[in-house]
């Protein structure tokens, strides 16, 4: 198997960071357009934001958390020349769980539902760490 393979979930993710990027300033133009004072992006402070500015901006902070997490392990899987076809599967359910977890959140917010597909992607995630260090171990 082509060990590029393993990449592309990350570019996926990459598209879905861009995505809420342009969600988020969407929602902040919306606001301001709603009354919020411009000048409140100057430091971020001095207004009090509508619930779904915040809502998209702890999002988008998200995916600069755990997310990196993958990256990472994307990454090292290439360098070692790890790859295999039960990694990969992992990484794109990863992905479509992040998906699926920006979806929930950006839209309908249910809490219960969200938290169980965020329990999914992170244990996935641990998923994939354990699965690349037991191959390089065993390697």
């Amino acid at each position: 198997m082509s060990q590029t393979l393993v990449l592309y979930p990350a570019f996926v993710m990459a598209l879905l960071t861009f995505t809420v990027a342009i969600w988020l300033l969407r929602c902040r133009i919306k606001a301001v357009k709603a009354g919020l004072t411009p000048t409140y992006f100057k430091l971020n402070h001095g207004a009090s934001l509508p619930d779904y500015v915040v809502q998209a901006t702890q999002h988008y902070d998200n995916l600069f958390e755990m997310p990196l997490l993958f990256y990472v392990v994307l990454v090292l899987t290439y360098v070692t020349q790890q790859a295999d076809w039960g990694l990969v599967l992992l990484a794109w359910a990863y992905v479509g769980a992040r998906i699926a977890h920006t979806a929930i959140h950006l839209t309908h917010n249910k809490l219960r539902l969200r938290m169980r597909v965020f329990l999914l992607s992170y244990a996935l995630l641990v998923l994939m760490w354990v699965w690349l260090f037991s191959r390089l171990v065993t390697a």
